[in-house]
């Protein structure tokens, strides 16, 4: 029988139309399934005549926020050569009069068997060797549904004090407004990033919002997925590894092997961890207020 969840029929033939171009041959959606995980976006698989793809779809959210995926995932493609899974991208549809999507490779997922962990370890090691000139991106993008300023420079200090934390608190004083004694915490700590943070840093490409749900062990292999990438300090990406766990030692242990941290990373851990506390307050508000003043306090 066939049965379409969870897709309009302006997506679906919008989708078809956009892989017959890509693929180069008539694309017909035979059918969709739901599948469950985002908080932000429909996903679904989707059956087509030529095989499997993975979407995702929304009408309601930023116009350019799938395409600016896209981005994320070719530059982490390039990067992770053949060391991690990054799924083909069919095509990528702005937000517009009619809902914007993202159609990728659809990948079958596996239970984890011996090996992954160290394969995830070691494939996001070398992807944090693959180096620009400059910390930034090409263009803004968004962590979750959060602008990201990406703006270039050559100052990692100076991206992180400015492009994140200062930007992300004006974004906050705009939707959810913190105390003006909670600013003036933040303000001490803007003015000191400079003593806490080392100048020599070497940009590298990072996934941007690595917590376990943004991994799969997909029949291929570990995979990313759901990517805000831009080149940072590699500290930068270790923040949200750590912030929800679910990264088993053996993990860490591959990482270092290829690519070692810094002894003393974990010292700046929290302080790149507030970036993503004060997007998860943004975002959700509640007790994250709470936990980056705590953040914040412990560095001023």
């Amino acid at each position: 029988m066939v049965t379409f969840q969870n897709i309009n029929n302006t997506v679906k033939i919008e989708v078809e139309n956009s892989l017959s171009k890509s693929l180069g041959e008539s694309v017909e959606i035979l059918a969709s399934s739901l599948i469950g995980g985002g908080c932000i976006n429909s996903a679904s698989k989707i059956t087509t005549n030529v095989g499997d793809f993975f979407l995702k779809w929304n009408a309601n959210c930023q116009s350019d926020i799938f395409i600016r995926e896209a981005e994320s995932l070719n530059e982490l493609k390039k990067a992770a050569s053949n060391h991690l899974i990054i799924p083909n991208i069919f095509a990528a549809k702005l937000v517009d009069s009619t809902p914007g999507f993202l159609v990728l490779e659809y990948l079958p997922q596996r239970f984890s068997t011996s090996g992954d962990e160290e394969k995830l370890g070691r494939g996001l090691a070398f992807i944090h060797k693959y180096p620009t000139e400059k910390f930034g991106f090409y263009n803004n993008n968004y962590c979750g549904s959060t602008l990201q300023n990406n703006s270039w420079t050559k100052s990692w200090v100076e991206f992180f004090r400015d492009n994140r934390l200062r930007f992300l608190l004006k974004l906050i004083q705009n939707e959810r407004p913190l105390p003006t004694s909670e600013i003036k915490v933040y303000d001490k700590l803007l003015d000191r990033i400079s003593n806490l943070l080392s100048e020599e840093s070497e940009p590298v490409l990072i996934h941007g919002d690595l917590w376990s749900g943004n991994f799969m062990i997909s029949e291929k292999g570990p995979a990313l997925i759901d990517p805000a990438s831009y080149y940072a300090n590699r500290e930068m990406e270790m923040a949200i590894i750590t912030m929800f766990g679910g990264f088993s030692s053996r993990f860490y242990a591959a990482y270092n092997e290829v690519n070692p941290l810094l002894p003393d990373w974990k010292q700046r851990n929290s302080l790149y961890q507030l970036y993503h506390i004060l997007n998860h307050y943004l975002l959700f508000g509640g007790e994250y207020a709470r936990l980056a003043l705590n953040v914040a306090k412990s560095y001023v």
